[in-house]
This record gives structure tokens, C-alpha cells and sequence, in this order.
């Protein structure tokens, strides 16, 4: 899966910066072993200079240095035992100043055999990308779990031939086994329905589990995202924005692209181009893509035109919110 390249040059310097956190806890934890212990300080002299004197005896007597092998070996874990009976006399565990990696699989690396990444370095990209993403979105506090079902009427609309609580239960529904199963053969989908009715909730939601599974993420409002595909295309800097090069590559290649209030952004020809690339590569390549509007299927046709509207009604999953606006219900308590 395509990861975001500054995103894990992150995640193996906090990789790195924590297992040199516990190299240095582990010097300390041996200076004051030696200074309580000096028989292990000279234990561990012994253990050093092991090696490099049986070795060379092998060599010297022209020896099997197999056998100088066994030897060296044998001589090794008896001063082991020694070391660890010393560490037990003294109260302290027979592993206290063992240096045991934080993840056996990779040895702290961060990268398998044959360079692929570590779950242990894929965990720091995922808690990484989720930082990031909550500057933008309130992970924290969006998520499944704290999505209240009691802000949506229980009567039924004749026109959807439900409630709006009944249908928020089967949109949750869906997002939940969303996230569950995702994957390169998952939909894509499209949240369309007036404001305030919990489509950025859930796209966060969707957001904060889809990433907390090591795939790469990346959350935007649609006025940010065709700003700096303009930027791109026109060559304008802003001294306060990232590269756009690199955010159009992020837009195009993540796992999973939420672009959040599509329809807010000016109605421009570009714009409609935009939205078509972003659609139709997307799709080519097997990106998955969440959509959220305030605008219906319809007009998303007649604004960004009838090749968008055919890929839409025919690759995403449209889920339809309806209601009453719940930010206006909660400032009305």
C-alpha cells in the first residue's frame, strides 16, 4: 500500500528517538548496578574479552576453531549464570539489564527482511498520520462510539419511507463494516444530505479507524484541495502552505481520500476538472475515496458534469443523510 513518504520519515525518527530513550534508561539502569554490584561490572568485563581471547588462542595453537567456538560458548553462559545469580542477590530481576529490542520481529529496524515495513514502524505511521489528521478533524472525539443516534427523529419521512434514526442507524451500519473490511475491492462512497446531519462526524470516524490499520489516509476540505491543484497547475506560492505538488501526489495516491464540503468551493471550469481527475484516477487505480456534499446526485451533475455524475451513480455507495440540523438542535437545548 502507498504511504506517505514524510509521514514515515516521522514515524522512524519517533521509532528511533524511543529506542534510544530506552538505550539510554538502560545505561542508567547499568551504572547503578555497578556501583551497587561491582561483581557484574567485572562479569561483564569478562564477557567482553571472552571472545577475542579464545579466538585468538584458536588461532594461535592452530586449533579446530570449532572446537575454540565450543569453548567460548560453553565459558560465556557459565559467566551468564553467574551474572544473573548476582542480579537476583542483589533484588533485582535475573533480565534487568538485558537488552531486549521493543519489537522481536524486526530488532527495533523498523523494516522485515527484504525491506518491508515492521508492524511496529507501520503502528508509529498510523498514530503519525492520525496526529496529523486530528488538526483538522477531532478524532478524539469522534468516533463510533460516541455517534448519538437520539439527535435524529424517529418519525418517519414519507419521502424515504423511514425515519431519519432509522436511517443514520444503517448509514453507522455501513460505515462500521466500512472501516472493518476495508480494502483495495472496498466502495467508494458518497455522503450527500443538508448540513449539520454528521456527515464530517463519520468521515472522521471512517478517517480515524481506516488509518489506526496502517493504511494511508488523507482528510480536506474540497476549497483546499482544488487550491492547491491550482497552485500546482499556475505555479502561485503561498508561504504559508505545504508543498502542492506533494499534496496533489498525497490527493491522487493514499489508500483512502475523505474530501470533505464538495459543492462550498467557487463553481469554476477548473474546479469541474478537478473533481474528474481526482474521480476518474482514483478509480483506475483502486484508491478508495469518501465524498461528502451538500449538494444532491443531481446537482452534482450539473456542476462538475455528466462523466463525474455516470462514475458516481456507478462506483460509489450513496448514503442519504436527512433530518433536522443537530447543531441547531444542540444550541437550542
Amino acid at each position: 500500500m502507498p504511504r506517505d513518504g514524510t509521514i514515515m520519515a516521522e514515524a522512524y525518527r519517533q521509532l528511533q528517538s524511543d529506542k534510544a530513550k530506552r538505550q539510554a534508561r538502560l545505561e542508567l539502569r547499568t551504572e547503578e548496578v555497578y556501583r551497587r554490584v561491582p561483581s557484574v561490572a567485572d562479569i561483564d568485563r569478562e564477557l567482553r574479552s571472552t571472545a577475542a581471547r579464545i579466538i585468538l588462542a584458536a588461532f594461535e595453537e592452530e586449533r579446530d576453531p570449532d572446537e575454540a567456538l565450543k569453548r567460548l560458548e560453553e565459558s560465556n553462559l557459565a559467566l551468564q549464570r553467574r551474572r544473573s545469580e548476582q542480579l537476583e542477590a542483589a533484588g533485582y530481576a535475573r533480565d534487568y539489564l538485558d537488552d531486549v529490542p521493543a519489537c522481536g520481529l524486526c530488532g527495533d529496524t523498523g523494516y522485515l527482511p527484504g525491506g518491508k515495513p515492521c508492524r511496529c514502524l507501520t503502528a508509529y505511521y498510523a498514530r503519525e498520520q492520525n496526529r496529523r489528521l486530528s488538526k483538522l478533524m477531532d478524532l478524539e472525539n469522534q468516533s463510533f462510539d460516541r455517534f448519538s443516534l437520539t439527535w435524529y427523529s424517529d418519525k418517519v419521512w414519507p419521502e424515504y419511507g423511514c425515519s431519519p434514526r432509522d436511517n443514520m442507524r444503517m448509514v453507522r451500519g455501513l460505515c462500521e463494516r466500512y472501516v472493518q473490511t476495508f480494502s483495495q475491492d472496498s466502495a467508494n462512497l458518497l455522503f450527500t444530505g443538508a448540513p449539520g446531519l454528521g456527515k464530517t462526524f463519520l468521515s472522521a470516524c471512517i478517517a480515524r479507524e481506516v488509518s489506526g490499520r496502517g493504511f494511508s489516509v488523507v482528510y480536506d476540505t474540497a476549497a483546499h484541495v482544488f487550491q492547491q491543484f491550482e497552485m500546482r497547475k499556475f505555479g502561485r506560492e503561498n508561504p504559508y502552505e505545504e508543498d502542492p505538488d506533494r499534496d496533489v501526489n498525497r490527493y491522487l495516491n493514499c489508500d483512502l481520500l475523505l474530501m470533505d464540503d464538495l459543492g462550498t468551493e467557487m463553481n469554476l471550469p477548473f474546479s469541474q476538472s478537478v473533481v474528474y481527475q481526482i474521480v476518474n484516477e482514483r478509480l483506475v487505480n483502486r484508491r478508495k475515496t469518501v465524498l461528502s456534499t451538500n449538494l444532491s446526485v443531481d446537482d452534482i451533475g450539473r456542476r462538475y458534469g455528466e462523466a463525474v455524475l455516470s462514475r458516481i451513480r456507478g462506483e460509489y455507495q450513496i448514503a442519504w443523510f436527512f433530518g433536522e440540523d443537530i447543531r441547531k438542535l444542540k444550541r437550542d437545548q
